[in-house]
């Protein structure tokens, strides 16, 4: 299973689907990461966390924790 933390600078992937229960999973979604969207990984801070994404024409910024809860293609 890949997921987004796998993701290298650069790189374009599918989400496929969103792992995690209640809050953190709707959380997760209402930043538009949903199942079918094309995410576009821009940056990875020095020491690693947070990710800054490229997602719908804006920038999101997400912390490892919550992109290992999502599996991509």
């Amino acid at each position: 299973m890949k997921t987004l933390r796998d993701v290298k600078v650069g790189e374009k992937a599918t989400i496929i689907r969103l792992h995690g229960e209640g809050a953190l999973k709707r959380r997760i979604m209402d930043m538009g990461l949903t199942r079918g969207t094309e995410v576009l990984v821009r940056k990875v801070a020095p020491l690693g966390d947070p990710l800054e994404l490229n997602v719908r024409g804006y920038e999101l910024s997400v912390r490892k924790a919550d992109a290992e809860l999502i599996e991509v293609e």
